[in-house]
């Protein structure tokens, strides 16, 4: 797997931490939980999107950008990380940001994610809900070159072929990881959406052929969306990397746990932060996290895993949007 040969920078800290979660697995009675911290990989905040802006941002400035425009929710972890990666290089950024999710108050459009990009210096465009976020980002492109700059477009959630290989090479992490420690990871868990966090750990554990599999926790409600994108996407790395076979059979993502729209509070996410924070002293946030949490607790309660198995739980990230959702887990005790 020569990833080598494809331009990158380093802004994650890296490996993010493999750790026990022991008061969880005897409360669940089995499987063995771990969880790969990528809540800690470090730039403004941290998160899974790190890992993509190390590919995404390197392809940028191979392209000779200035700007970078990407978009995402009103809470979006991805836009902020994104406008943290762009102050780190000293570019521009712009960010489409649009009202997704049937929550609001002063909380959701002031404070969490969205105080950190302006702190960040990323100039914000709002929109309504049912926007297109594409077409917006491609008029923004449009007056940078029309100012004489040069744009470089991010997808939401940095979910391409450019930086999905930011989870291939987590995949090959992982596995030095558990070799370290001895342990034979049956499964790993997390949060799809986007679909590059994924993909790209579907085609990584498939490149060294790790028995590995990946179970995609649906956050979008719309599952089979969700696995059609992280299928195609997966694919197109398989054959990016020149992996022999389809890798669709590969592709396991649950739903069931993301309520009635993307980004809505759950009765299971409120469970599950409140759970992990007070077993584990372990953070997540309400609409990634939080959710791929409940799912893995409901799995696990429910027989789809062997007691003996060890199932690594990916962490996310997105615990700045956690001050956003303050309402949700409601009054103080």
């Amino acid at each position: 797997m020569q990833l080598a040969r494809y331009p990158r920078l380093r802004f994650a800290h890296l490996p993010t931490p493999l750790e026990p979660l022991e008061r969880l697995s005897r409360n669940l009675g089995g499987p063995r939980v771990y969880v790969k911290r990528d809540d800690c990989t470090g730039l403004g905040f941290g998160g899974n999107k790190t890992r993509k802006l190390e590919f995404l941002m390197a392809d940028a400035l191979a392209h000779g950008a200035d700007t970078v425009i990407t978009a995402g929710g009103i809470q979006s972890n991805h836009v902020r990380q994104t406008a943290a990666a762009a102050a780190r290089l000293g570019v521009d950024c712009e960010l489409v940001l649009t009202r997704i999710v049937p929550w609001n108050g002063g909380d959701y459009e002031e404070t969490g994610n969205v105080q950190l990009d302006r702190l960040l210096g990323a100039k914000l465009h709002f929109h309504p809900g049912d926007a297109d976020r594409d077409a917006a980002m491609e008029e923004i492109a449009g007056w940078v070159h029309a100012r004489g700059g040069r744009p470089y477009v991010i997808p939401v959630g940095g979910s391409n072929p450019v930086g999905a290989l930011g989870y291939v090479a987590c995949a090959l992490e992982l596995e030095n990881q558990a070799n370290d420690l001895g342990i034979e990871v049956d499964y790993v868990v997390h949060a799809s959406s986007s679909g590059g966090t994924q993909a790209g750990l579907v085609a990584g554990f498939r490149a060294i052929n790790s028995p590995t599999r990946v179970i995609g926790i649906d956050v979008d409600a719309d599952t089979e969306a969700v696995a059609t994108d992280v299928g195609r996407l997966a694919q197109a790395m398989a054959d990016q990397l020149d992996l022999p076979g389809d890798i669709a059979d590969d592709v396991v993502v649950k739903g069931g746990y993301a309520g009635e729209t993307y980004g809505a509070p759950t009765a299971g996410m409120v469970d599950a932060v409140t759970r992990l924070a007070r077993t584990e002293a372990l953070v997540l946030d309400p609409v990634y996290s939080g959710k791929a949490m409940a799912g893995l607790i409901d799995l696990a309660e429910n027989g789809a895993f062997e007691s003996s198995d060890t199932v690594v739980f990916l962490h996310t990230g997105g615990t700045p949007s956690l001050f956003a959702y303050r309402t949700a887990f409601g009054e103080p005790e």
